[in-house]
């Protein structure tokens, strides 16, 4: 026997599957991103590739079997989320599955959506060997917006500090230009491709006039939200230049002057009224308005007050913390995340899964809050 054949374990051929997804991260939102590989079952050759490109084009499994053809017949579908069984905005996998003649089919993960779970279990009566549960954590990660979005109806979020060893996003006078290298910025600006929002506070907007665009990396911008209780901004800042490109959104409270809100929506910068809380937007009835507008990914990338905001109330689920090789000393600098006082040390952040990795002369680390490791570790693989 060819000793090969024990090295190509469902495991082996299942991580291609994640590789060809995550070639679709950034793209596919509201719907996850999902790989799939077809094989044949006693060569264990791969027949054919393919991943869900965008949302509203074929599914992974769809793009592989168009690929494959006559040879997908008796082959083994690897695919990293459970097939479809419902019409959407594409049919349902499951027949295109069975018209093609697979053997198998090995997922990761059960697709968690109401509307589209039961694939598996619908090609299993139709004759069809299904397993799952592959890789099931390796894909958590890979589909942690989807997850977010369906089991907890709100969006998944990430905080994004850059700052100097001492803690610090910008001296006194508020200059922060720049803190971190140029490979910590094009990492930060590939995290804005994956997510589907973006977000700051107005005092961000007042002291860096940023664009929050993916310039610095191929990829899609972002909507862009700006919290502005009052609506006290005016329109001359980059970030309220609109186009099909780069939205907008001005996130304000419900009795802001009807005056001022004409003015940005005549700009193309879409408005949101919301509730405020202790005289404050209320967060969760902005990600309530996320969702609704089918956000299922937020990066919050500050200033410090808005990062202890959203920690105050739970909310984050992942962080990626840049430090740059500068002390800035400042005793009136901006701190990268200023929140209430505690009472003691218990009511701090303790993070999970931490890891650390170089970025040219800064520092990236990388964790998830409890909140976060919970979702992940959501069973989801029961038949």
């Amino acid at each position: 026997m060819n000793s090969n054949f024990k090295i190509l374990s469902d495991e082996f051929f299942m991580k291609i599957a994640i590789k060809e997804a995550y070639k679709g991260l950034g793209w596919t939102s509201p719907n996850p991103p999902v790989g799939a590989v077809i094989v044949e079952p006693f060569t264990k050759k791969i027949i054919a590739k393919g991943y869900h490109k965008r949302y509203g084009l074929p599914h992974a499994e769809v793009e592989a079997i168009k690929k494959a053809g006559e040879k997908a017949k008796g082959a083994i579908l690897y695919v990293t989320l459970e097939p479809c069984s419902h019409y959407g905005k594409t049919p349902p996998c499951t027949e295109k599955i069975l018209e093609a003649g697979i053997s198998k089919v090995v997922c990761g993960i059960r697709d968690p959506n109401p509307l589209a779970k039961g694939g598996l279990e619908y090609l299993k009566s139709r004759g069809i060997e299904v397993k799952v549960g592959v890789l099931e954590k390796e894909i958590k990660v890979l589909t942690r917006f989807f997850l977010s979005y369906i089991l907890r109806k709100r969006p998944w979020i990430i905080m994004k500090v850059a700052s100097s060893l001492d803690g610090k996003i910008a001296v006194s006078t508020g200059d922060s230009k720049w803190i971190t290298g140029e490979k910590a910025r094009k990492f930060a600006h590939k995290l804005r491709h994956i997510c589907d929002a973006i977000l700051v506070g107005k005092n961000t907007v007042l002291k860096d006039d940023p664009e929050l665009t993916c310039r610095l990396t191929k990829g899609k911008n972002p909507i862009r939200i700006v919290l502005d209780t009052h609506l006290s901004l005016n329109t001359k800042f980059k970030i309220f230049n609109v186009n099909e490109t780069k939205k907008t959104v001005i996130a304000c409270g419900e009795k802001v002057d009807p005056q001022k809100e004409k003015i940005f929506k005549e700009k193309g910068v879409e408005v949101w009224k919301l509730p405020l809380k202790e005289e404050k937007i209320d967060l969760n009835a902005l990600l309530e308005k996320c969702r609704e507008n089918n956000i299922s990914s937020l990066l919050v990338e500050g200033g410090g007050r808005i990062h202890g905001s959203f920690l105050e109330e739970n909310l984050v689920d992942e962080i990626f913390y840049f430090v740059g090789p500068v002390i800035i000393g400042d005793k009136k600098g901006i701190s990268a995340i200023e929140r209430k006082p505690l009472q003691n040390l218990k009511e701090a952040l303790f993070l999970k899964n931490i890891k650390v990795k170089k970025l040219g002369n800064s520092f990236l680390f990388h964790s998830y809050t409890e909140e976060g490791f919970n979702l992940l570790n959501t069973p989801l693989t029961s038949l």
